[in-house]
Formats: structure tokens, C-alpha cells, sequence
């Protein structure tokens, strides 16, 4: 099994739950980085990706089909659903001298996107946080637990969410998913 082989997500192929009110999208491949580092990096790392990353807790940034989700007080996950054609160099170069941390976990994870007016209640099945819109608005983004796969649940729109999971727990998110729109 070559990189190249893993530039697809491992749900692209297979049914996903699909009802009137509720429906999974297998994200396409992307590029991800996780980003660790200080004040400092935020700068530069603007100039090279084009989005700034959030300094608030659990929240995003985008522009176009770039993203930054805040992770943690110095960490970022960085979201490149374009070509991406030299990015981690660009990014390198753009850091270099700055204390920073930067990791490809592009092969690593995949991603699904949840869409409808019962999207919430789908999540509601297996995630323990509150969903609601004042407790969780759009843009919000947080690490949790999708009943035993750690997730990172980021709020795109009112109806729209999107799961970021390591690509061995994708068929298990599948079938949670599946157990989820059955209910419905």
C-alpha cells in the first residue's frame, strides 16, 4: 500500500445513511496538518496557509477550502481540501526560525459530513456534549467522544457538522452513523 493509495476516503465507497431529513457525505481527501506552536507562528503561518488560525478556544477559521480548527492553546489542526500543491513546504518555509511543530496527518484521518434538520440527533446518539446552538453555535469546534471513537466535531453550519476520525475507526463511525438514521 503506497500515500498515494490512502488519497481517498475509506467511506467514498460505501452506503451512508440517506433520509429525508438526514444525510453523510464522505469528505474528500484532504491535506491536514497539526500545528504546534506559539503567538509567533500565527503571523506567518497566515501568510503561507491564507487563513489565520482561531486564537479563541474551540473555534474556526476559513477562506475558501482552507480551515483552521483550534485544538488546544498552541495547536491547530489545519485543513487543505484543495491541491495543496507545495503547502507543507510553503508553511516550513514560512515558519522557519519560529519554535513550531508541524505534522502531515493527512493519511491518518478521514471526515464525514452530516447534513439536515436531524443531523444534531444523529450526533446526539453517541456524542455527551450539548449540541444545542447556544451551547454549541456554528464555527464551534471540539474534541470528543463519538461513544468510543475520538472525534473532532467542528459545527460548519445551523444543519451542517463535520467529524474528523482516525481512518481505522471510519467503518465503526460508519455503523454508529447507520444505527443513528435507523432510529429515524
Amino acid at each position: 500500500m503506497t500515500l498515494e493509495s490512502l488519497r481517498h476516503n475509506p467511506l467514498e465507497d460505501l452506503p451512508l445513511p440517506l433520509t429525508s431529513d438526514f444525510r453523510v457525505i464522505a469528505a474528500p481527501f484532504a491535506l491536514r496538518f497539526v500545528l504546534r506552536g506559539e503567538a509567533a507562528a500565527l503571523a506567518p503561518l497566515e501568510a503561507a496557509f491564507g487563513v489565520a488560525p482561531p486564537a479563541a478556544p474551540l473555534s474556526s477559521a476559513s477562506a475558501g477550502s482552507r480551515s483552521a480548527l483550534w485544538l488546544g492553546p498552541d495547536e491547530w489542526l489545519l485543513l487543505a481540501e484543495d491541491d495543496g500543491q507545495g503547502l507543507e513546504e510553503s508553511i516550513g518555509a514560512a515558519l522557519e526560525g519560529v519554535f513550531h511543530s508541524l505534522v502531515d496527518v493527512s493519511h491518518r484521518q478521514a471526515a464525514v459530513t452530516l447534513e439536515g434538520a436531524r443531523a444534531q440527533e444523529a450526533l446526539g446518539f453517541g456524542v455527551a456534549l450539548d449540541l444545542d446552538p447556544p451551547a454549541f453555535p456554528v464555527r464551534m469546534v471540539a474534541r470528543t467522544m463519538f461513544v468510543k471513537a475520538e472525534i473532532t466535531l467542528w459545527r460548519r453550519g445551523e444543519r451542517v457538522w463535520r467529524i474528523e476520525f482516525a481512518r481505522s475507526f471510519a467503518n465503526y463511525v460508519r455503523e454508529l452513523l447507520l444505527e443513528a438514521a435507523r432510529g429515524f
